[in-house]
């Protein structure tokens, strides 16, 4: 179930990236499109959303995004290191100004000692800049895809806004 906070962060981010005529794209493998839905769920988003990844397996991370397998085999599917590379890969593939890329174990298997259930990374594309981070949220798979999701949002409003100041 989406927080209520999911579709006014999506408006809220919609609202910069108008500012900026900038556009976005998203990169999801855990989130399954959560971003996407909530990007294009504001009326208007048809003028910064052209098209997003669902790219679940690592064969498709590397198809449609450009992720190098020595990146999966040395970091895995869920590293900083290769959202890095989902977020600039697709933004490049939809020749977006912005991109979100998620990759990450929401349960309720997967999870190791090093990355247990609830690890998620995040990258973010900004005009030819990358940054990313990762986090662990805690409840079942539902609540950390929402997190993610909002997460990701959050996030995404705050790089566009220190952006422009």
């Amino acid at each position: 179930m989406a927080t209520a906070d999911s579709m006014t962060l999506a408006a809220r981010l919609g609202q910069l990236l108008l500012q900026k005529k900038w556009s976005i794209t998203t990169a999801e493998s855990c989130t399954g499109g959560g971003i996407g839905y909530w990007l294009t769920a504001v009326p208007g988003s048809s003028a910064y959303v052209d098209r997003g990844f669902i790219t679940y397996s690592n064969k498709a991370k590397q198809q449609l995004l450009a992720v190098r397998s020595a990146t999966l085999l040395q970091f895995g599917a869920v590293s900083e290191e290769t959202v890095r590379e989902m977020a600039e890969g697709a933004a490049k593939a939809a020749n977006a100004d912005m991109a979100i890329a998620v990759s990450g174990i929401a349960g309720p298997d997967g999870g190791s000692v090093y990355k247990p259930v609830g690890t998620v990374c995040f990258g973010f594309y900004l005009n030819g800049n990358v940054a990313s981070s990762h986090l662990v949220f805690a409840g079942d798979r539902q609540q950390v895809r929402q997190q993610a999701i909002d997460y990701a949002l959050k996030q995404s409003i705050e790089l566009l806004t220190a952006l422009a100041n």
